[in-house]
């Protein structure tokens, strides 16, 4: 009786996804309930990214430049996450907490940013009975500044946390699911707050971006509950000399590949990242897809990233290193883009719909390689996992932020020329300045394989242990 108990039990185990990234330092129930800061940044994403952004300049009729200043500010603190992760790395407690207190004081801040953040835009919305000049473009910036930062610091501090609690063997498995999580809570969150705001008033909006800020609290603090062990430290060891970080980023980079794969990322989220804002309006521009039709361009992006965790799986659970994961998530991208172009002059949707679901495709492989390469770096000296994490989020956030401003501001300046007549009669198509994004994005990903090529050289497959991700059981 008590074997066939177990072997019910067992069984369970292996049939629930992610069910291998379990290990006796982290249980599957911490792991799960660790995962939940994941929901939290991906909920501020999509209330950053998609959701003010189409409020504050449909229904509160703020100026477009003011709005992209308002959507920058998150990306230009994106590189201070290598330095939260080397403070996480180095804080020295009472209790010898490390990671907490950042999870903590970043649910804090996001929190605080979109507490204040409706009041802020409908101050600057010029929705006010005192005139209290540009105050509000000052309230609305310090809001976007705390929820950016606050998404910044949780995250990179929660990466490290699963770094330092998850076993080698499951390291590659706790990646994807925190990967996971946080396209869950981006896509539950966008329905759930798109639902709530269709019939938009202020009041609403307030309510909405409000609630978003408790849940967010609620989330985090449920996630970081008991998750880091009390260890007391001495007072010699908390009056020691605290590493700098110039000598840790020395120590980062000079004994490890850390270097180039920060080159590698940043490149392929370049590449990968410029067309987000232009795949929609390509299908409805250049296409005449309906509103409707360019909706199902997000899901089969998300498909096709879910179809990259499962071939993830699949490879890592064999011999494939994770450098040579991101070379074929870059050739995946090779030919989803080529769709994309042949597109317009074939007139095919069936042929962008495959191209978009190819984009997300290849950018998942990319983006779970190189998080999990990331958090296998072999680091040294003063430098801590922390610090490499939070290097590998300052790289990505980073040119996600660069590669949106550079594919708007490109199609834009193209498509002047080339409707005016400027680039002669067989370019003066609206088509034009899409097809150069696409052709630029192309040009990078050939640029990134070949500053990959010596990452994978340095990894024979013969040198490497497989690491198993833990996707094929999924259920980004």
């Amino acid at each position: 009786m008590i074997a066939t108990r177990n072997l019910v039990k067992n069984l369970g185990l292996r049939m629930l996804p992610f069910s291998d990234a379990v290990s006796d330092q982290l249980p599957l129930r911490q792991l799960l309930r660790l995962s939940l800061f994941q929901i939290s940044v991906g909920m501020a994403a999509v209330m950053l990214l998609g959701t003010l952004n189409r409020v504050m300049i449909v229904e509160l009729g703020v100026a477009a430049t003011i709005v992209a200043t308002m959507i920058a500010i998150p990306v230009l603190v994106a590189p201070f996450r290598a330095l939260l992760g080397f403070r996480s790395d180095n804080y020295r407690s009472a209790i010898g907490w490390k990671r907490i207190p950042y999870l903590w004081f970043g649910s804090m801040w996001q929190f605080g940013g979109l507490a204040i953040m409706p009041m802020a835009l409908l101050v600057l919305s010029g929705d006010r009975t005192i005139d209290v000049g540009f105050w509000g473009e000052v309230a609305a910036a310090l809001a976007f500044l705390l929820t950016g930062l606050g998404m910044h610091m949780t995250q990179t501090a929660g990466l490290a946390l699963a770094a330092d609690r998850a076993s080698d063997e499951t390291r590659p498995q706790v990646v994807a699911l925190l990967y996971v999580m946080f396209l869950i809570g981006m896509g539950i969150s966008a329905v759930i707050i798109g639902t709530l705001l269709r019939d938009f008033s202020a009041l609403r909006l307030v309510q909405v971006v409000q609630g978003a800020a408790v849940a967010t609290l609620l989330l985090n603090v449920i996630a970081l509950w008991k998750q880091e062990r009390v260890a007391p430290m001495t007072k010699a060891e908390r009056a020691a000399p605290k590493p700098v970080f110039k000598q840790a980023w020395r120590d980062l980079t000079a004994g490890t590949d850390a270097g180039r794969l920060l080159v590698v990322i940043f490149l392929g989220t370049l590449a990968f990242n410029m067309q987000d804002v232009l795949l929609e309006p390509y299908g409805g521009e250049i296409l005449g897809l309906s509103v409707s039709a360019t909706t199902l361009l997000t899901a089969l992006w998300a498909l096709g990233a879910l179809i990259g965790f499962g071939l993830a799986a699949h490879w890592m659970k064999g011999d494939t290193h994770p450098h040579r994961m991101a070379a074929r998530g870059i050739l995946i991208g090779l030919i989803a883009f080529s769709s994309v172009i042949f597109a317009a002059p074939m007139n095919s949707t069936v042929l962008f719909f495959a191209g978009a679901a190819g984009i997300g495709l290849g950018g998942g492989l990319f983006a779970v390689a190189t998080l999990t390469s990331a958090m296998a770096l072999d680091t040294q000296g003063t430098a801590g996992k922390g610090l490499a994490l939070g290097a590998w989020g300052a790289a990505q956030a980073t040119a996600a932020g660069v590669a949106i401003f550079m594919g708007g501001a490109l199609r834009d300046s193209v498509n002047a020329l080339a409707t005016s007549g400027a680039l002669g009669e067989a370019l003066q198509s609206s088509a034009t300045g899409y097809s150069v994004v696409y052709h630029m994005e192309i040009g990078l990903l050939f640029i990134t394989l070949v500053a990959l090529g010596p990452l994978v050289r340095a990894r024979p497959l013969s040198d490497t242990t497989p690491l198993p991700t833990g996707l094929a059981d999924f259920p980004t």
